[in-house]
């Protein structure tokens, strides 16, 4: 009977898969392969650099006539240069990122300090209340310890 019920959600999952996979366009899956692209330029940008270089000297050199070739010596390095100018563009947003870090360790260092203040200033206060507060205890314990001894002697007669 579990087994039967396992048997028919596991079936349902797997339907609802099929249609999501049916309903998925063309463009959406060029989409997800651009996203999935980036996202490698983006974490391997000197080595993204270096392949297109590669596949442009390498293109240049299968290439059989001088025409061809030039051409293909022309793609490949404008290749090249479109690859050093994205890799540049990614290394001033990390530049940006970088900063924009340090602006925000800036202000939580700001907001630690303040904070730091607010409780210094707090911790103080406590102290001084609480001195305040052993002090006058042992105020009155000393006056009731000598009233006691007052009212002790009286009874004794000393």
């Amino acid at each position: 009977m579990v087994d039967e019920a396992k048997r028919d959600e596991l079936r349902a999952k797997i339907e609802a898969g099929e249609r999501r996979n049916a309903d998925r366009s063309f463009s959406d899956a060029l989409s997800e392969a651009g996203e999935s692209i980036g996202d490698v330029v983006r974490e391997h940008p000197i080595a993204t650099i270096a392949g297109v270089a590669v596949v442009g000297v390498i293109i240049g050199t299968l290439l059989p006539t001088r025409r061809i070739a030039d051409r293909a010596s022309s793609l490949g390095s404008t290749v090249a240069e479109l690859g050093a100018a994205y890799g540049a563009g990614l290394f001033d947003a990390a530049s940006g990122a970088a900063r924009h870090g340090q602006d925000r360790l800036e202000d939580f260092a700001d907001a630690v300090s303040d904070n730091r203040r607010g409780i210094s200033r707090e911790a103080r206060y406590r102290g001084q209340r609480a001195s305040d507060s052993a002090r006058r205890l042992g105020r009155d314990a000393g006056k009731r310890a000598g009233r006691s001894l007052r009212d002790a002697r009286a009874r004794l007669g000393v």
